[in-house]
């Protein structure tokens, strides 16, 4: 069941959406406001991108 007070990113319809919208297997979030559900994707990246960081720091990888 989806919240429906939240603000999601749909990623079928590439869209930000407030409360019931599409099938939550389809969306991210929920988000605080409608400008931080339309960067889902960047931030999406952005920890992708610090995890990928951190995993090579673990594994040494980092070093020169």
């Amino acid at each position: 069941m989806s919240d429906t007070s939240g603000w999601y990113y749909c990623l079928t319809h590439q869209a930000v959406e407030h409360g019931k919208g599409c099938k939550g297997p389809d969306r991210m979030g929920p988000y605080p406001d409608e400008a931080t559900a339309a960067r889902a994707l960047e931030i999406a990246r952005e920890r992708t991108e610090a995890a990928d960081e951190s995993d090579k720091k673990w594994r040494g990888d980092d070093e020169d």
